[in-house]
């Protein structure tokens, strides 16, 4: 059977793949219902929250389950908000009622894209700011069994744009919902790009949270115009070492020691270097403003981006000896592959 149901509007990349099929569910029960149905059916399944941060390589065999479950309840101590958020909630949204409710301290995170559900399975984070500085729990769904649990953000083993979630519990759970603690003596985060310029000791909430959309808005390409997901790559992470040979031969590398040693480099500053903004494969290119993200330039396939950021990887590695890795989650016809692979 060919697989019929468009998956354009579903996937930021605006990729013109197909499903067998597609359900949107609203209740955990629901959910539950329609992955047991297609593990009867011995066909492949999908979770897909905003369709922010995936590419469909090819058409998807198998049933897409969007995650709609919305719902968002506050509750406060004496020093702390704590906020829980239902997976299918729209993530900028969310920012956008916390601050208009008095709640603060996410801000550095607004204008993501995608979906609550999201936020932890890719450690979301900009600007001095990561989704486990915020996290106080998420509940997971057994697949196998139907039942929730919640776990701590300490169990959720994050790292840099990594958690259990895209290893232990990738294909066994499915995240309902989030919650998170949020400190009412509210501290500005102002360490990283346009926030610096900002004056720590008058800046408010409202000023951050409209530096970050600014900036965001004027660095990255609208997806609703050009199909992107965001950042294409993640941001190296080497020893202080290769960081130290890299700035002898590139004095102007930006670079940013992390606290066990290491350092971290900007994936787009060495893809801008290669002198890659603009270049174009099939359908595909590198934003012509911000080497990072690639686009849906001209009716892309998967495979043309794929191979865009296949030449990208190798062209990068050739000149600084670093392989880049996709932030991006590749989907193939059953479901996620490996990325590294497809670009290797």
């Amino acid at each position: 059977m060919k697989p019929t149901s468009e998956l354009k509007s579903f996937n930021s990349f605006g990729i013109d793949a197909k499903a067998m099929s597609l359900c949107t569910v609203q209740s955990t029960d629901a959910l539950y219902q329609q992955w047991l149905d297609a593990k009867n059916k011995k066909i492949p399944a999908l979770l897909l929250g905003g369709g922010s941060n995936v590419l469909f390589i090819e058409d998807f065999e198998g049933i897409i389950i969007v995650n709609r479950i919305k719902g968002v309840h506050v509750t406060d101590t004496t020093d702390f908000w704590h906020v829980h958020a239902e997976a299918g909630e729209n993530w900028h949204q969310l920012l956008e009622t916390l601050l208009k409710e008095g709640i603060y301290g996410a801000e550095n995170l607004a204008l993501i894209p995608g979906c609550v559900g999201t936020a932890p399975i890719q450690n979301i984070g900009a600007y001095g700011v990561e989704f486990k500085d915020l996290c106080e729990y998420v509940d997971i769904l057994s697949l196998e069994t139907g039942k929730i649990t919640r776990i701590s953000a300490i169990d959720c083993h994050f790292d840099y744009r990594d958690s259990i979630f895209k290893h232990e519990y990738q294909h066994s759970h499915a995240i309902v919902s989030v919650g998170l603690k949020l400190a009412k003596k509210w501290t500005p985060k102002l360490s990283y790009g346009d926030l610096a310029r900002l004056d720590p000791t008058t800046v408010t909430p409202q000023q951050v949270f409209d530096t970050v959309c600014h900036t965001r808005k004027v660095k990255l390409p609208d997806p609703t115009i050009t199909g992107n997901a965001g950042s294409f790559f993640k941001n190296p992470v080497v020893s202080a070492k290769i960081a130290k040979e890299i700035k002898a031969k590139n004095p102007i590398c930006p670079q940013y020691e992390q606290p066990n040693g290491d350092v971290k480099l900007a994936a787009g500053w060495l893809i801008d270097q290669c002198g890659l903004k603009g270049y174009e494969i099939g359908g595909a290119a590198v934003h012509k403003d911000q080497a990072l993200v690639l686009i849906n330039k001209n009716q892309a396939t998967g495979q043309d981006i794929v191979n865009l950021a296949k030449y990208v990887s190798q062209v990068v590695a050739e000149r600084f000896g670093i392989l880049l890795e996709p932030e991006v989650r590749f989907i193939g016809k059953n479901g996620e592959v490996n990325a590294m692979e497809c670009i290797s």
